[in-house]
């Protein structure tokens, strides 16, 4: 049998651990919440600018922006891989890097020239490990991403773009659908061919409706790149509210074990500490027994 003390020892260290996860588990849960509100926010915003994008191709007669043409040959591309910086997120970054390193190993075949950059401290480890070095890495981002900060980084990525550095952009991250679902997903945002996709549900009467000036081309010049912009603030929102979800349920489940521990190690501790006062009692009456006699 087991030692009490010992056991009662185990225990509590157990319990402060339950405090621990419990903590942590209210403090993701404030966070999730407030970076749900957010990503909603941002979600409608790319929604509505993104109609206005195509409603603004389909008035236009000659729409020929660099942003939304596909080049011939890829020569060049980069993968931008959104991770975290801190773990205790169950799955959460070993779902992105398993999604990273498939298309990371699909896209050599392909292209001559592959970059490969990282948001997050996990990220960059996670990738060095599995052999692949970042040519950038982005270690300031946590549950709340500022628009300022990746405004910075998209107008790295359309620069190069413009410039002809780089042929193509492809981000892995986390997309949030619910509570429940989050699914690890890779999407090319450059070129951004698919923002006038919805061109052609709008048909002319439609754009009939609105009178653009100076012209549907000029403004279309100034609201593509504030869609690209607008589309990868979104994609770092919702890595950063799946981040805090899977880190909620981590430690929701933690919290959960160390509590069966604890009922199993104290059904433990009351047997042995049972069988410690039988066995002192039994001592006692022995004892008794040999001055009766």
């Amino acid at each position: 049998m087991a030692n009490a003390r010992a056991l009662d020892k185990r225990r509590k260290s157990i319990r402060n651990i339950r405090k621990i996860t419990r903590t942590m588990e209210l403090i993701a849960t404030a966070r999730y919440k407030k970076a749900m509100d957010r990503a909603a926010a941002v979600t409608a915003y790319t929604d509505q600018i993104t109609r206005i994008v195509s409603r603004l191709i389909a008035a236009g007669t000659e729409v020929d922006h660099p942003l939304l043409q596909q080049r011939e040959k890829t020569s060049t591309a980069r993968v931008l891989v959104l991770a975290s910086n801190r773990g205790l997120c169950g799955g959460y970054n070993g779902s992105v890097l398993r999604a990273a390193m498939l298309r990371i190993e699909e896209m050599k075949s392909s292209v001559p020239s592959l970059l490969v950059d990282a948001s997050g401290k996990r990220g960059v480890n996670g990738l060095k490990f599995r052999g692949v070095q970042t040519d950038k890495g982005y270690l300031q981002f946590e549950d709340q991403p500022a628009y300022d900060e990746v405004e910075k980084i998209a107008n790295d990525y359309l620069q190069q773009y413009a410039l002809g550095t780089i042929d193509r952009l492809d981000v892995v991250y986390t997309k949030f659908i619910s509570t429940s679902r989050q699914i690890a997903t890779v999407e090319t945002l450059l070129p951004l061919g698919s923002i006038g996709s919805g061109a052609t549900e709008i048909t002319s009467e439609k754009s009939s409706e609105f009178e653009f000036l100076p012209s549907a081309e000029s403004i279309l010049e100034e609201i593509v790149p504030t869609s690209f912009k607008a589309k990868l603030f979104k994609c770092f929102l919702d890595a950063a509210v799946s981040e805090q979800v899977a880190r909620m349920i981590a430690m929701k489940g933690a919290t959960e074990s160390a509590g069966d521990m604890i009922k199993q190690l104290s059904r433990t501790y009351n047997r042995a500490r049972q069988s410690q006062i039988t066995g002192e009692i039994m001592e006692i009456i022995g004892g008794v027994e040999a001055l009766a006699k």
